[in-house]
């Protein structure tokens, strides 16, 4: 289906030191990576965020990706992906701005409508039903657009309204940074399709945690009917959009079978779900690189997203990959 060259990025949460930050920084800019992503999550660890099973996030994202972006020369840094909500449109877009303009070009904006209610809740921020959270996030992708392109702005919306001013500093790269929708909705990804540079799939976090409803909604023949959703949406610009997925566990491993049996096991599903699964990448290098080149056959999907947790030294783990399929 594509024949999109392979792009790899390192998505970090956690860091237990400055110098540790600025090193992981530097190893997956040497090692190859395309792109450092941050989350945006402003909560750690309590009784707010616990029940969603989502990783604490130590660093502000903003902040983090202007320094990783200062302290590399070619890696992208960008928010994989903005929560919509968190913060007022316009500042979130002159920042975005400001970043690419600082950088020389190596942005990737991400955007989101925003989905752990429970975060909302730890600080008064109004929720919503989803119809309204996507009506809030439509509304400021169009005004994302409208501000790069430097122009005076008059925008009368429901959610946004600006006027009088023009947008700047005008970004480096046109007609805007790459503009990345992440989503598991059939809503999102139509919309993605429309509206998207870099579409990433996620799961259908409905459930505003993370767990066996979001895995499921992200099986192999789930994420065949949310490509369908992207092209129903894109239509004839199918082409120009890159697909982004998260592989969420990855473990490169010799012992493959019962790796993936238990990790089945514990979400009610079988090894071959977990091997096929698209969020996932469980065995060996050899295996990994071949079943990334069949999903990039089978659904086009050919940027992919590995998690860095603190822990798992996964820019390390995962550096053989990269250096194998990166650009091809």
């Amino acid at each position: 289906m594509s024949n999109k060259p392979f792009r790899f990025a390192l998505q970090s949460f956690n860091t237990d030191s400055p110098a540790n930050w600025r090193s992981l920084i530097a190893r997956t800019e040497e090692l190859g990576y395309s792109a450092f992503h941050l989350a945006d999550h402003f909560l750690s660890t309590g009784p707010a965020m616990d029940p969603t099973g989502h990783p604490p996030q130590l660093l502000g994202a903003v902040p983090a990706i202007a320094m990783a972006l200062q302290q590399t020369s070619t890696l992208r840094v960008g928010c994989r992906v903005f929560c919509n909500d968190y913060r007022h449109p316009v500042i979130l877009a002159k920042e975005a701005a400001t970043m690419d303009y600082l950088s020389g070009g190596r942005l990737e904006f991400g955007l989101g409508a925003g989905w752990i209610q429970n975060e909302y809740e730890a600080v008064d921020l109004p929720f919503g039903d989803f119809p309204e959270r996507f009506e809030r996030f439509a509304e400021s992708v169009h005004a994302y657009k409208a501000f790069m392109g430097g122009e005076p702005l008059d925008i009368d919306g429901k959610h946004v309204r600006w006027s009088g001013f023009s947008g700047i500093p005008s970004p480096s790269q046109k007609p805007w940074p790459p503009l990345m929708i992440g989503g598991g909705s059939k809503k999102i990804l139509e919309f993605a399709g429309r509206e998207a540079d870099i579409v990433s799939l996620n799961f259908n976090n409905r459930a505003g945690k993370l767990g066996p409803d979001g895995m499921n909604s992200g099986l192999a023949a789930a994420t065949a009917k949310k490509i369908n959703w992207i092209k129903n949406g894109a239509g004839s610009r199918f082409d120009d959009i890159e697909l982004e997925i998260g592989a969420y566990n990855t473990i490169i491993t010799d012992h493959q079978q019962p790796t993936a049996a238990a990790i089945g096991d514990a979400l009610g599903m079988t090894a071959e779900d977990i091997l096929t699964h698209p969020h996932c990448l469980i065995g060996s290098v050899d295996f990994i690189c071949e079943e990334l080149e069949r999903r990039r056959a089978a659904y086009g999907i050919s940027y992919i997203t590995v998690l860095d947790d603190g822990e798992n030294n996964m820019v390390e783990v995962f550096a053989p990959v990269v250096a194998r399929l990166a650009g091809k």
